[in-house]
């Protein structure tokens, strides 16, 4: 049962149960008395409970019934097995929601990385629900969508491991009730990041009557425990380049506490700042004070607060060198406040953080950088119809926009799970990425046996990928159910 009601109106219909509920009290005790104030009382607790989110109406699936009254196992079919040593993949056909069902099992808290691609719903024949199409003229559309992937999230959440991450493309047909089912299944604050994917050119139609063109989808990115996951970030060596100030004190200062610091106060014309053609260590950097570094940074801090009020008594081009700031060793930072009358903002100046030293003297320093959220595939979408050697329609993502998502988990010896595996892109990204980087990453692939997919294209993809460099095998299973339930 499910309750959406204004604050007012909750009120008054809670008063109204307390009425209902006393008279029910002081009437004759029966049994039917009994069971009318245990109903009263279940509707005065989903009145009081929290409401904020997905509300929807619950379908039940054929095959929950099914797995009610017997246990899924998994049947290898060995004839279909690849066997070339090394590492062991697996590909399950069957339906997915009996394939977690039966992984559960063995890899309860074992998987590092999910990728699904779920049917969009587009109303369009994409979505199958109890064996038929779901179309757009059906009322429950989005309440039966919402059901299908709320019970597969929920299994899914179990079988990630305590750091483990999943990703889940999806388009605007259903990205608003995604969200609000993975902010209920994972936690909003383990959401991590929504991804823009451009996936098609602007200039390409795909229908003239529409007034508005869609070319980008969307990725959700949840981690189990977003204080556990450290994403792989993107990383270069750190420079030295900017580094390439010098400031020389060439006349009188005056000095003064300023903001519980001792600040020697250089007007224009008492010093010189030179620009060197190299950055080096012993040099300084040049930073605005402005922006997101009055905030999340000490120096800016401190101008923001200190400094930037005193033009008006120290006028334009002054110096200030303020004791006591800073990490790279100096005792003390420099700042320069506005130059011109109708600017505000000044510079500070810092030399290389202390720390920076010591991993180039131990033989190097990386400069990490956040992660986007925008990533323009559109050419990788297009010249996707072929890749795998096998032909797809509409079903595949590409091995490079994948493989990234794979690469954002650290370890290279992942398990990686797609239960919507289709065309088992995920998987082909999988073996491309640890030829790459000499990962020993393993792939469950789950797929329908609907329309023969799981043979004719999952299977044979990932054969024509695995032949071709004879590294690692593969094992085939299909879901099969025995009586009774564990």
């Amino acid at each position: 049962m499910s309750i959406n009601i204004s604050k007012q109106n909750k009120q008054q219909l809670l008063e109204k149960l307390k009425a209902i509920k006393g008279y029910l009290k002081g009437a004759e005790k029966t049994q039917e008395t009994a069971e009318l104030l245990s109903f009263v009382d279940e509707i005065e607790r989903e009145l009081k409970s929290k409401k904020y989110g997905l509300v929807f109406e619950e379908h039940r699936e054929e095959i929950e019934e099914l797995l009610e009254r017997s246990t899924p196992v998994l049947k290898e079919d060995p004839a279909l097995s690849i066997d070339h040593g090394g590492i062991v993949n697996a590909l399950i056909e069957g339906d997915n929601l009996a394939s977690l069902t039966a992984l559960k099992t063995e890899y309860f808290g074992k998987v590092d990385v999910i990728y699904i691609d779920p049917p969009y719903n587009k109303g369009k024949g994409d979505f199958g629900y109890q064996d038929k199409y779901v179309g757009d003229e059906d009322a429950f559309r989005h309440s039966k969508w919402s059901s299908f992937m709320l019970k597969r999230l929920e299994l899914a959440k179990e079988l990630l491991c305590d750091d483990g991450v999943i990703f889940i493309s999806i388009d605007d047909n259903e990205i608003a009730s995604l969200r609000l089912l993975c902010d209920r299944v994972f936690g909003e604050k383990n959401r991590l990041s929504v991804h823009h994917i451009q996936v098609r050119y602007g200039n390409k139609s795909l229908n003239e009557k529409k007034d508005f063109q869609e070319v980008c989808e969307y990725v959700l990115i949840y981690a189990k425990n977003a204080r556990l996951f450290h994403a792989n970030k993107p990383a270069e060596e750190y420079s030295l380049d900017k580094f390439c100030y010098e400031i020389k004190e060439t006349g009188e200062y005056t000095e003064e506490v300023i903001g519980g610091r001792n600040v020697k106060i250089f007007k224009k014309g008492a010093y010189e700042i030179v620009k060197r053609p190299i950055g080096c260590l012993g040099f300084l950097k040049a930073t605005w004070a402005s922006g997101s570094v009055v905030k999340g940074n000490a120096s800016g801090k401190y101008f923001e607060t200190y400094l930037k009020p005193r033009k008006e008594i120290d006028g334009l081009g002054t110096l200030y060198k303020v004791d006591g700031i800073g990490e790279d060793g100096l005792g003390y930072r420099y700042f320069t406040g506005p130059n011109k009358a109708e600017a505000t903002q000044g510079l500070f100046y810092s030399g290389v953080p202390l720390a920076r030293v010591r991993e180039m003297a131990e033989g190097g320093s990386k400069k990490y950088r956040p992660i986007g959220n925008f990533y323009d595939f559109a050419a990788d979408f297009g010249n996707i119809r072929h890749e795998g050697g096998v032909a797809f329609n509409s079903g595949k993502k590409p091995t490079k926009m994948l493989k990234q998502f794979i690469g954002y988990h650290p370890k290279k010896d992942a398990l990686v799970l797609d239960f919507f595996a289709g065309s088992a892109s995920t998987g082909h990204a999988v073996l491309d990425l640890n030829d790459e980087d000499g990962g020993n990453r393993r792939f469950i692939m789950c797929t329908s046996a609907e329309q023969n997919i799981c043979r004719e294209v999952a299977y044979v993809r990932l054969k024509n990928v695995i032949e071709k460099t004879k590294k690692t095998s593969l094992k085939f299973y299909t879901v099969e159910f025995e009586e009774g339930t564990k």
